[in-house]
């Protein structure tokens, strides 16, 4: 696949962060921050749809691309 856009990866990214607040939570702490992540979420499924779109790529394709480079980009040089 095509390199994929940055903000593709970063609002994964943020969907991501988002995701992993959730850990600890109860309540209605948890209830507020899994709206936050649904809405990050829906902001990922929205822009990886537009740009399978714009691109005629398959759009499952697209997220997994996404999702690969956001690992690529977490990974740690200095390990191999």
């Amino acid at each position: 696949m095509a390199d994929i856009p940055d903000e593709l990866i970063k609002l994964e990214h943020s969907a991501e962060e988002e995701r992993a607040r959730l850990a600890g939570l109860t309540g209605d702490e948890y209830d507020e921050q899994c709206r936050r992540w649904r809405a990050a979420a829906d902001a990922v499924k929205a822009a990886v749809t537009a740009y399978a779109e714009a691109t005629q790529a398959s759009p499952h394709e697209v997220e997994q691309a996404v999702e690969q480079a956001l690992r690529h980009g977490q990974e740690d040089p200095a390990v191999e």
